[in-house]
């Protein structure tokens, strides 16, 4: 008879505040949405991954559809962890990275500045950051 182990799994975490989707093999592949930013940032810190990629993106529930999503990516040990972040005001929630309004008003996020700010936050661990679309 099969028994569901991932609840007995789950508890074995080290990692808080994680929703997670996991692929074919769950020890090695799929991908792990992290939620908190100290979180992401701990682990960034724990793993040292060589570099993070950052994705700026639309918001969905926006009526303008305005670049003011930001995505950050890690590769460790084949496994993708992803933070989000979103926008609340004039800057993003967690990471209080601001956002710009253009001629129209509208409200931007700024690739290079936001490129910047996370080097800059992660300057310690000496990680690379690069843009997905410049990349």
């Amino acid at each position: 008879m099969l028994k569901n182990l991932l609840p007995l799994w789950i508890k074995g975490l080290h990692v808080a505040k994680v929703s997670f989707t996991l692929t074919a093999n769950q020890t090695k592949d799929g991908h792990v949405r992290i939620r908190d930013w100290e979180e992401f940032k701990r682990l960034v810190g724990e793993m040292k991954p060589g570099s993070l990629t950052f994705i700026l993106e639309q918001n969905a529930l926006s009526p303008n559809k305005e670049l003011t999503s930001l995505r950050i990516i890690m590769l460790h040990d084949k496994r993708y962890y992803i933070f989000l972040d979103f926008p609340k005001g004039d800057k993003l929630r967690e990471t209080e990275i601001p956002l710009h309004k253009d001629n129209k008003g509208i409200f931007n996020l700024d690739e290079d500045e936001v490129k910047v700010i996370l080097k800059k936050q992660f300057e310690k661990e000496k990680i690379d950051v690069f843009s997905f679309w410049t990349t």
